[in-house]
């Protein structure tokens, strides 16, 4: 899976589950103050990207995420991870 994948996922669930225009989903962007998520929608968005890539992101994991490339980041590592395993 590539950084690019995790992307198109992350901005499918930002548009569609939480209703974030797509101009808004930038790799900057944080998703706090930016674009308004709270830790509900943490959860929700991190069982959504468990289902579309497989890798599921521990809490502990998502505390040090602000941003739409950390996240993405955070994926990666969890890919690499399951790799190496």
């Amino acid at each position: 899976m590539t950084e690019q994948e995790v992307y198109a996922i992350l901005a499918n669930a930002l548009e569609n589950l939480f209703e974030i225009a797509p101009e808004r989903i930038k790799p900057e962007a944080d998703l706090f103050a930016d674009l308004e998520i709270d830790s509900i929608d943490a959860i929700d968005l991190i069982d959504y990207i468990k289902r579309q890539t497989g890798h599921k992101l521990q809490a502990e994991d998502f505390r040090n995420v602000r941003t739409v490339a950390d996240v993405i980041q955070a994926v990666m590592n969890k890919a690499k991870q399951a790799e190496n395993a």
